[in-house]
């Protein structure tokens, strides 16, 4: 079954000295968050970006992509702790992401974890969609 989430947003003035406001999300779960060119481009000074937005959507695919994988293969994480560092060039756009997990998962070694981890890395939905990325990264490691 598809599921459809929405968030909105307000722009006023232009791109570089204008700014806007992700008034919410359907969920709730967070909002208002400012945003302008400079907290993209520059110093965010307690505000967000849509990369930013991007890397914690990756990060918790990811780990929900890892997580999953690992429970099918029998050994369910104790924890994943992952982190998403989504690099933008302005004129080029994103350029590169790094995905870095630390994960507790009894009765698995290095070498299946990475494995694992690798498959989450093609197969989550957010690296599905982000496919154009030019570089990705992964450090997956055990506790």
């Amino acid at each position: 079954m598809a599921t459809d989430r929405t968030a909105k947003v307000t722009w006023t003035g232009s791109l570089m000295e204008g700014g806007g406001r992700i008034e919410g999300v359907d969920s709730g779960a967070f909002g208002p968050l400012d945003v302008t060119w400079a907290s993209r481009a520059e110093d965010p000074a307690g505000r967000t970006s849509p990369e930013e937005l991007i890397a914690a959507a990756w990060a918790s695919c990811y780990s929900m992509a890892l997580s999953h994988a690992l429970a099918g293969a029998g050994t369910p994480p104790e924890r994943l702790e992952t982190s998403v560092t989504v690099s933008f060039q302005p004129g080029e756009g994103i350029t590169k992401a790094a995905i870095i997990v630390v994960g507790g998962v009894p009765g698995v070694d290095q070498d299946t974890f990475v494995e694992h981890a690798e498959g989450a890395k093609v197969n989550c939905p957010v690296s599905k969609a982000l496919t154009g990325v030019p570089e990705v990264t992964l450090d997956a490691k055990l506790a």
